[in-house]
């Protein structure tokens, strides 16, 4: 397993690629209820707004909602994480982790801690709940704060997360109401309970703890090649620190080193099997990646014979393969679209094994790849 170090000092972005008009809402419940990202107006304030089904980041594409929100110029830009999603005994229950919100610091998003107080019972399963909705009064006045405040994101993050324990009470108090309203079988609330207090005695206890749980979920992604994944290269892990002071752990689809040049090629792989390109979901989750990797300052591996080694050169690249299905004439301009954020950036496009090198008539021409 290849392990990397890297260091960003801050973020510079263009954003280009299939840039969504951001409906306009009034009323944050409807804009929730009717959107996944919007612009909500309150107090003669503009915010773009995203939120997260679940606080896990595997689900639903939360950074594909964020990434649409990232171009926002005229107000604050805030995402919704529940701190605590619980679908019942028959499913899921996910946890809000410290490294979610300091990469969204990170981001220059302001992150707004929220939890679920509705919920209808799922009718294919016994002991399931579905179509969860927040406390929109508790987020308004999160709204209400929000709007008077003048200091950065990361400020604002950290008070969110010193209040994440409170928050997390009340999450599993709507789930004990829920379970009895319901007649469901959530999970075991005194579990729960003993979690939160386990890890949200303070910001410090709940990073730790948040950072060793994504540090083992990491290793497991590093560690195996899902069915889906067409990987060209060897997998790799990379520890990310920034001057906020947090510590970002990815894992890293593909890496290539070229020692020669002491030039390392990054990839994330966007896979799809039915057709000529991955959805743009995918696409733009993997572009919040490129957002990461286009910004590092300096890059070290792990090398046999010493520890930490410098890198010269970093050259970030997205990976589109598919199983050999041809591209459509709607696919040619998703690539335009896309090798203009790529060039904008500095980063690579490949389709397959092969480097989108230039666009000619419109029509991407591909080279052999070489880091």
């Amino acid at each position: 397993m290849i392990h990397l170090y890297g260091t960003i000092e801050g973020i510079s972005y263009e954003y280009k690629f299939l840039l969504p008009n951001l409906n306009t809402y009034d009323d944050l419940s409807k804009g929730i209820r009717n959107a996944s990202y919007f612009i909500y107006n309150k107090n003669d304030d503009k915010f773009a707004v995203s939120w997260w089904v679940s606080p896990k980041r595997t689900r639903s594409y939360p950074y594909t909602r964020i990434y649409n929100t990232l171009q926002f110029k005229e107000g604050k830009i805030v995402t919704i994480i529940p701190v605590i999603k619980d679908e019942g005994y028959d499913g899921d229950r996910d946890f809000i982790q410290w490294d979610t919100v300091s990469l969204m610091s990170l981001l220059n998003v302001y992150v707004i801690v929220g939890y679920y107080e509705k919920a209808q019972k799922n009718p294919n399963f016994q002991n399931k709940i579905t179509s969860q909705e927040f406390d929109y009064r508790y987020l308004e006045e999160k709204f209400d704060e929000l709007s008077k405040y003048r200091s950065d994101s990361l400020h604002w993050n950290i008070n969110e997360i010193s209040n994440i324990k409170q928050l997390a009470e009340k999450a599993v108090q709507s789930y004990e109401k829920i379970s009895d309203e319901l007649k469901i079988k959530m999970h075991n609330h005194k579990s729960a309970l003993k979690r939160i207090e386990k890890v949200m005695k303070d910001a410090i206890a709940f990073r730790d703890y948040s950072r060793q749980l994504s540090k083992k979920a990491q290793y497991r992604e590093g560690a195996t090649i899902q069915p889906k994944e067409m990987i060209y290269g060897r997998k790799a892990i990379i520890d990310i620190k920034n001057y906020l002071g947090g510590i970002y752990h990815f894992t890293v689809d593909e890496v290539f080193l070229n020692f020669e040049a002491s030039k390392m090629c990054l990839v994330e792989a966007k896979h799809s099997i039915s057709s000529p390109l991955p959805k743009e979901e995918d696409i733009k989750d993997g572009l919040l990646k490129m957002i990461l990797y286009t910004n590092l300052k300096d890059l070290y591996y792990d090398s046999e014979k010493q520890n930490k080694v410098k890198i010269n050169q970093i050259k970030p690249i997205l990976r589109l393969t598919n199983v050999g299905t041809k591209l459509t004439n709607e696919d040619y301009k998703l690539l335009k679209s896309l090798i203009e954020e790529a060039n904008a950036n500095h980063f690579e496009i490949l389709i397959n094994e092969k480097k989108v090198n230039a666009l000619v008539n419109d029509i991407p021409e591909l080279i052999d790849f070489k880091c």
